[in-house]
């Protein structure tokens, strides 16, 4: 008898264990995420005004209304999905809206003609953020699927770049013609164009990284690839040249060309190919910097702020300020900060709220204030690596790449300019900046890596009961 059960019990149908899907780690951070923003928006009224502002109420009730529409559909729809990017892009999103209110209370951008209220604007794209947050995970029910539109995808991003060059359409804007006018909203397109081009390399590198890892000689220890492999990446560069050339968007180059470059080192594992990538756009940067008046103002302002500063003031044309107002105000921040709402970052202008809030945010919370925000967006990041690294499909793999590398560039490229380590970009910093197209785009960034972290983290399913095991009756002889 004692052998008949033991037989049994080997023959028993064993049902997998389900990873925890770490929702309410989730809803816990979350909490946290929506408090740290509402604290600091009652601290910038009381440095401001003396007294707690009206709408902290309304301000916590509404962020914590996004919050939970959010954490909502995650758990709907994403449940194994990472638990903490939402509550990391929460957080920026809430401080970011907290700083433009306390820019908007400025007295002396009220004054200046190119100023508007923001805070409102903000709040208003912050909720369609979080509906195409929600749309993303709603309609995408498995990453694999943008698989099929490889093509289309690219095709979706070379219009989306294009669009700013159509008459009566795109608008320049302060040298940069990135912009569109639909039914009275400015759309920057190459926020977008981003996530669409990720797709397009993830599906082409999928396909193409046997051939494009194939070497065909060593030089100075790195593996030079073929002669013909080399076309993808001399059309790439030539069309982030033509976005520089016609559209005087050094940010947008600087992501399309180098998110291509990341994956297609990840792609194909050879150094080489980022060897290639940085010389060839230090050649088209260069080149284009000779004879192009926007980029070269630009240079100028990162390799002299100071001269930029006191030609602006003698009211030389073509010259600004604002690189060195932004110095100023990180020198000024020192290690802790003057305090939320006590900094003088105004004087940067009119786009204080927009390309340079980073320098509000060093003045302000001091370099303890901007390591803390430079770790989250280290940690948003990192999470897509992560997920990245647990996508069970080579496509998802590279396109949780392409994502994290697009983000991590954009934060480098802003943080970087604004702090003079290389010439501003005009981009804006993710989710703090303002910025509708921005904050949107981010959202659906956000949405579709949870999509991927889902389908990475999710349990397989248990195998069927085998009927005639169970049945099984061992005879004894």
């Amino acid at each position: 008898m004692s052998s008949t059960n033991s037989q049994q019990a080997y023959t028993s149908t064993i049902g997998s264990i389900g990873a925890p899907s770490r929702r309410n780690t989730e809803l816990a951070l979350l909490v946290f995420a929506v408090v740290i923003p509402v604290f600091a928006y009652a601290n910038v009224g009381l440095a401001i005004n003396d007294e707690v502002p009206s709408g902290l109420l309304s301000y916590g009730l509404g962020l914590g209304l996004l919050a939970g529409v959010g954490h909502l559909a995650v758990r709907r729809f994403a449940a194994y999905a990472d638990p903490l990017l939402l509550p990391l892009a929460t957080l920026l999103n809430g401080i970011g809206l907290v700083v433009i209110w306390r820019l908007d209370q400025s007295e002396r951008l009220a004054r200046n003609s190119n100023f508007a209220v923001a805070a409102p604007r903000q709040l208003l794209y912050s909720a369609l953020g979080l509906a195409l947050f929600v749309a993303v995970l709603l309609f995408l029910k498995d990453h694999r699927v943008l698989q099929r539109y490889t093509y289309i995808s690219m095709v979706a991003a070379l219009v989306l770049l294009l669009l700013p060059l159509v008459p009566g359409l795109g608008m320049n804007v302060f040298g940069a013609r990135i912009w569109i006018s639909v039914a009275g909203f400015t759309i920057q397109p190459g926020e977008f164009a981003k996530i669409a081009i990720a797709v397009f390399f993830a599906g082409y590198l999928m396909v193409k990284r046997d051939a494009l890892a194939l070497a065909s000689r060593r030089f100075m220890g790195l593996y030079l690839p073929r002669g013909r492999d080399l076309g993808p990446i001399v059309v790439i560069w030539a069309i982030s040249i033509l976005i520089l050339v016609f559209e005087t968007d050094l940010g947008t180059s600087l992501l399309f060309f180098g998110m291509f470059v990341i994956m297609l080192y990840v792609a194909t594992e050879r150094t080489s190919w980022i060897v290639f990538g940085l010389l060839m756009s230090a050649v088209g940067a260069v080149g284009v910097a000779s004879f192009e008046p926007h980029v070269q103002q630009r240079v100028n302002a990162w390799l002299d702020p100071m001269g930029e500063y006191l030609k602006s003031q003698q009211g030389i044309p073509g010259h600004s300020e604002q690189s060195a107002q932004a110095l100023w105000a990180f020198g000024s921040g020192g290690v802790l900060g003057t305090g939320l709402g006590q900094g003088n970052s105004d004087l940067i202008g009119f786009a204080a709220n927009s390309d340079f809030i980073l320098a509000t945010f060093g003045e302000e919370l001091g370099l303890a204030g901007i390591m803390a925000i430079l770790l989250l967006y280290g940690l948003i990041v990192e999470r897509g690596l992560r997920t990245a690294l647990a996508a069970r499909d080579p496509f998802g793999k590279l396109l949780a790449v392409g994502l994290s590398g697009a983000f991590a560039l954009q934060v480098f490229v802003v943080a970087g300019g604004v702090m003079g380590l290389i010439p501003l970009t005009g981009m804006t910093m993710p989710f703090v900046a303002y910025g509708g197209s921005s904050v949107i785009a981010n959202w659906a960034l956000v949405g579709v890596l949870l999509r991927i972290s889902d389908t990475a983290r999710r349990p397989a399913p248990s195998p069927a009961p085998n009927p005639d095991a169970e049945m099984t009756q061992v005879v004894r002889p």
